[in-house]
């Protein structure tokens, strides 16, 4: 595949170009990362999708739909998100983790997975990468120090239910939690998570039932 196909297929998920960030620097990063992840997933189930394009689509497309309205600058204005520190818990494969240090490589990145194999892969794109100021943390997250982070994300995970409060005490206040889910799981989120206000949803590009769902803690006055 070459970086130009990448661009091409990410346009549905970035839209106009004045909004784009991506680098050629960041393509070949993309470009990269996919074999990694091609050859791992012969050794261990990192992604059901086998098909290059679609990959590109369903993960690094999502996960950047995710950076853009999460970190919504352009490439001529200075970086205000110096510092941010973003989690993404049951990172599996890294995503949205890793697209969204690509869009925005000022910030503080930590993954969140409990499993040896799938850390021990995240290592390896990390290092291939190059990426900086990123963190592997191969826990569980409930061990983790809670009001952390300015961000949380949380992407096709199982237990949906059990793994959200805690994916939420990991948010700092007034942070946000992020949701990459069904739009099915919306409604279950809200309830869930009943001192959350949900200001933000959007339908995910090319999908008929996901959309991205950015809550914030409602702090009464």
């Amino acid at each position: 595949m070459q970086t130009a196909r990448i661009a091409e297929l990410l346009e549905p998920y970035l839209g106009l170009p004045e909004t784009r960030r991506l680098t050629p620097e960041a393509l070949d990063s993309i470009l990269m990362y996919i074999d990694i992840l091609q050859r791992w997933n012969t050794r261990i189930n990192l992604t059901a999708i086998r098909n290059e394009e679609e990959i590109v689509g369903r993960h690094f497309g999502e996960s950047l739909f995710a950076a853009k309205h999460l970190f919504p600058l352009c490439s001529s204005v200075a970086p205000v998100v110096k510092g941010f520190s973003v989690a993404d818990v049951g990172s599996g494969a890294g995503f949205p983790g890793i697209p969204i240090k690509l869009w925005a490589p000022e910030i503080h990145l930590t993954l969140i997975e409990s499993n040896q194999k799938k850390a021990t892969f995240l290592k390896e794109v990390a290092r291939a990468l190059i990426l900086t100021d990123i963190n592997i943390q191969a826990a569980r997250a409930e061990t983790l120090p809670a009001s952390t982070y300015n961000v949380v994300t949380l992407r096709a995970v199982e237990r949906f239910e059990s793994i959200l409060p805690v994916a939420t005490r990991l948010v700092k206040p007034a942070g946000r939690l992020a949701l990459l889910i069904g739009s099915s799981q919306l409604d279950q989120a809200k309830e869930i998570l009943p001192n959350f206000l949900w200001p933000d949803e959007w339908p995910l590009p090319g999908s008929t039932s996901r959309v991205l769902a950015v809550a914030v803690e409602h702090v009464p006055k």
